[in-house]
């Protein structure tokens, strides 16, 4: 049977990609590849400080700066034109700002082994619930410093370790795309102290929650498991799951022929 990439081949959509975190655009270099040659629009991101992008991650000073670049793509959509929004791991957080900010530009946000904040409560409860999940020595050889120049404004940043990589994220994806991400990986700050982390009222039900949604799941998954994305999916009422078979934590490494047939099939439907 055809892939889903090759139907309905008048079928074009533009798909926004966000990178979860110490990532950047580059991660979505194969899932870009198959969705470009099929004929889709693909715009993948690098949040501030994140991948190409200039600066230091102990230079943003908010969670909204650090989205700014999703924040922005959307506000500059054409009149009457939205984006299929796919975000993986703690580029959900990214996304549900967006889709809070321009829900009128979203066709369907699609979170992928993403965090999924709730309406209603702050962004910060999906770590929250996480903290409760993970037990101890969790990431292992992963790095948290203090960085920053003022040292009235001490700024914690996270790095991922080799080893955490290997054995909970890329698990069952190519050696090579391992390889390039210990290379290519950058501290990303740990913003859960700003108002949009902690407002109850960051995101709303008439808003954030008025866009389709649908959360895949990554069933091999080592960093959260698919119950707890399965948990977060249902703390989202109306959000359509998807589970992808033989997915580590990196499904567009581990599986990017089906993830992007899946996010075209997504797609196709809800646009």
């Amino acid at each position: 049977m055809e892939s889903a990439t090759g139907e309905e081949r008048g079928r074009r959509h533009r798909f926004v990609l966000v990178h979860g975190v110490c990532h950047g655009a580059w991660c979505w270099y194969r899932v870009a590849t198959i969705l470009r040659s099929a004929g889709h629009r693909v715009d993948a991101l690098d949040m501030a400080a994140c991948g190409a992008s200039p600066g230091r991650a102990d230079e943003v000073g908010s969670f909204e700066e650090y989205s700014r670049p999703l924040l922005d793509v959307l506000a500059a959509l054409p009149p009457g034109e939205k984006a299929v929004l796919v975000g993986h791991s703690y580029g959900g957080q990214s996304l549900a700002l967006a889709i809070q900010a321009h829900p009128d530009r979203v066709a369907v946000a699609v979170f992928a082994s993403a965090a999924m904040p709730v309406a209603g409560k702050p962004m910060k409860f999906v770590s929250e619930q996480f903290a409760q999940e993970r037990g101890p020595g969790f990431f292992k050889d992963c790095v948290i410093e203090t960085a920053g120049d003022d040292p009235r404004r001490p700024c914690k940043t996270f790095l991922l370790g080799p080893e955490y990589m290997a054995e909970k994220l890329y698990q069952l994806s190519p050696p090579e795309d391992l390889t390039l991400a210990t290379m290519l990986v950058r501290p990303s700050g740990q913003i859960e102290d700003d108002a949009t982390m902690n407002g109850e009222g960051v995101l709303t039900a008439e808003r954030y929650g008025a866009v389709s949604r649908v959360y895949i799941v990554a069933e091999e998954d080592k960093s959260w498991s698919p119950e707890f994305q399965r948990l977060m999916a249902s703390w989202n009422p109306g959000t359509e799951v998807r589970g992808l078979e033989g997915a580590d934590h990196m499904p567009m490494f581990s599986k990017p022929r089906e993830f992007s047939d899946l996010l075209v099939e997504i797609a196709n439907k809800y646009v």
